[in-house]
């Protein structure tokens, strides 16, 4: 036989099995989320890119590093650039996501991502999968052999790397 206390634990725990019920079902199925991904995010390689309307189309700029100084104390610098002219160039601060155009909801493609470790520029397509991560797919070629990079907004702080 139940007791006073367990009938009124079960009591509740069926109300909150209806609320939830209401809840999931009232809920859209999608999430909505900004259309726009302006903002800094952080990269899986350390890396904080700012992102910003250029002209219509998204780009993206270098604005933290994990490690933004060389072991000789300077401002990393693009040193395996395969072009000798563009080794001075400091990676903090350059744009390196370029021309990425709006191809449906929370979706970017036909942009191009420079890469300043070797001084090649790739392909790229985007997709905001809610207001705090992305998704890039970084490629040459076909997409398929490409490689994915995930991405999380993060705020603005006080601390050592900022460009």
């Amino acid at each position: 036989m139940l007791s006073v206390g367990s009938t009124f634990l079960s009591r509740i725990a069926r109300i909150a099995i209806v609320l939830a019920t209401i809840v999931l079902l009232t809920v859209p199925g999608t999430r909505s989320f900004a259309a726009e991904p302006y903002g800094a995010w952080i990269a899986e390689k350390g890396v904080v890119l700012e992102i910003f309307n250029c002209n219509g189309l998204l780009c993206g700029r270098i604005v933290w590093l994990q490690a933004p100084l060389d072991v000789a104390g300077q401002p990393v610098r693009e040193l395996e650039n395969p072009v000798v002219a563009l080794r001075p160039r400091l990676i903090c601060g350059m744009t390196v996501l370029q021309g990425l155009r709006l191809a449906g909801p929370g979706v970017w493609d036909r942009g191009s991502f420079y890469d300043p470790r070797d001084g090649k520029r790739y392909s790229v397509t985007m997709k905001l999968l809610s207001d705090d991560e992305i998704v890039a797919n970084i490629y040459a070629g076909s997409a398929v052999f490409g490689r994915t990079e995930r991405l999380l907004r993060v705020r603005r702080l006080h601390t050592a790397g900022w460009c």
